[in-house]
């Protein structure tokens, strides 16, 4: 017979080797992409550290974490870093930042016991899979991968598992190389920037945290606590600002309010099968919800329209002027925020 504490010191052990494993490979993927300029990601790892072991014992950590993390890439963008580093490092920037933060709103929530040691916490922010271009994961599962044992028991299921996700990432790269260039650009302009899936951890987080203020209120924090993780970006801030107003107007209200007048299944969400609604398959159910289906891809492309610049190859590793954003919509005679605005009217007549 083993002794218990034997056990726990083995599995102990492993799993700190896990986490060293983690943060080896982490680094050298950062060094592989960002070479000397990785040390800037390093930095905001150890300021995340810092901040939530020093404000352990207090219970907004997650607010004074996200106000830290926001100052100092207010700071790297206007004055530690030059324009160019910053932007090659932007989205792994906002990687770590949105890790760091996780961590201390679950503290403060009740759900994480205790802060992470060093080595844990590091494992976590600099996991070779997520660390470079995300997307974001919670910590939670993070230390579920490390200190699963299921993987012994059930290996065929998991290769089974892996084959299946493998087969679907092959085909996802084919489509996203070779198919879409093709035949994207006749219906949407494309461009090689995209929007970081920021928007997704920001809706655990600080969206719960901020509907104590009211739907509209907590919609636009969300939306503008993405823009400030995104940099100083107009053009970036602009386009989410006005995601933002088109999810209230759209989604949060008016599809709302027609769901009430005609009692169907038109929300913005898909409603359970033991819905109330009287309507749920009718064909006109089901037109409404196209129509705002092609809404959402109207908009989507107009403010797509955007990351589509002809300019020089220095500026646009720099990012886009305030101009650009102006003049692109102005050409487009602000059809996007004309018909948020028609919808809105709508919504305050119906009301």
């Amino acid at each position: 017979m083993v002794p218990n504490g034997s056990v726990n010191e083995v599995a102990r052990l492993s799993s700190s080797v896990k986490h060293l494993g983690s943060v080896a490979a982490g680094r050298y993927a950062l060094y592989l992409f960002f070479e000397q300029s990785m040390v800037w990601v390093l930095l905001l790892r150890l300021l995340c550290y810092s901040a939530l072991f020093l404000n352990r014992y207090f219970s907004s950590r997650g607010i004074f974490l996200s106000a830290t993390i926001l100052i100092y890439l207010l700071m790297g963008e206007l004055h530690m870093i030059d324009s160019v580093t910053w932007h090659k490092i932007r989205g792994s920037q906002m990687v770590v930042a949105m890790k760091g933060i996780s961590p201390a709103f679950d503290l403060d929530r009740g759900t994480m016991p205790a802060v992470p040691n060093p080595l844990e916490f590091t494992g976590y922010i600099l996991l070779e899979g997520t660390v470079i271009f995300g997307p974001w994961v919670s910590y939670s599962s993070y230390k579920e991968a490390i200190e699963s044992h299921k993987l012994v028991s059930h290996s065929w299921t998991w290769l089974q598992k892996f084959s299946v996700s493998w087969v679907k990432c092959q085909v996802c790269l084919v489509i996203s190389n070779c198919i879409t260039p093709y035949l994207f650009p006749y219906f949407i302009l494309i461009h090689r920037r995209t929007i970081n899936p920021i928007l997704t951890p920001l809706l655990d987080k600080c969206f719960q945290n901020a509907l104590k203020l009211g739907t509209f209120p907590s919609i636009i924090v969300t939306y503008t606590a993405s823009a400030l993780l995104h940099g100083l970006s107009f053009h970036l801030g602009a386009v989410l600002l006005s995601l933002g107003f088109i999810t209230y107007v759209e989604h949060g209200k008016l599809r709302e309010r027609l769901a009430a007048i005609f009692s169907a299944c038109i929300l913005s969400k898909q409603c359970p099968t033991n819905c109330r609604h009287q309507h749920q398959k009718e064909l006109w159910v089901y037109g409404i919800n196209m129509t705002f289906s092609a809404m959402a891809i109207f908009h989507l492309t107009y403010l797509g329209s955007l990351l589509d610049a002809d300019i020089e190859n220095l500026a646009a590793e720099e990012g886009y002027v305030a101009n650009h954003t102006i003049q692109k919509w102005s050409e487009l005679s602000w059809a996007s925020h004309w018909l948020v605005f028609a919808c809105w009217l709508f919504y305050r007549l119906i009301q």
